[in-house]
């Protein structure tokens, strides 16, 4: 149970960071109203507050979301943005998840 609370976690950071940047890049990048901008902020501060929910020390928390961004990011781009991922996006994202599970959830004595 912990490691899905943790997982939600992660994944609720992971959307709100990639989904509070893509707001700001809509409204500096695509012409957005100023407001797209300031929801995305407000979202990017949540970004910064779901992660001390995680059971874990800051560096631990943030060296495994890296993986967790990454993952996220690469199914951001392939179901908004549209661009398949290839066989070495897919890799990587395999990668990236075994190396969260490593920092995260491996067992130490």
């Amino acid at each position: 149970m912990e490691i899905a609370k943790s997982l939600f976690y992660f994944i609720t950071a992971g959307l709100c960071e990639i989904g509070g940047g893509y707001l700001v890049w809509l409204w500096l990048r695509e012409g957005k109203s100023i407001w797209v901008g300031f929801l995305g902020a407000l979202v990017l501060v949540l970004y910064g507050v779901v992660p001390t929910f995680q059971p874990a020390h800051f560096g631990r928390v943030y060296a495994a979301y890296g993986g967790i961004f990454i993952v996220l990011s690469i199914l951001w781009g392939w179901l908004v943005d549209r661009i398949s991922p290839d066989r070495f996006d897919l890799i990587g994202g395999v990668l990236a998840l075994a190396g969260v599970f490593v920092i995260m959830y491996w067992p130490r004595t």
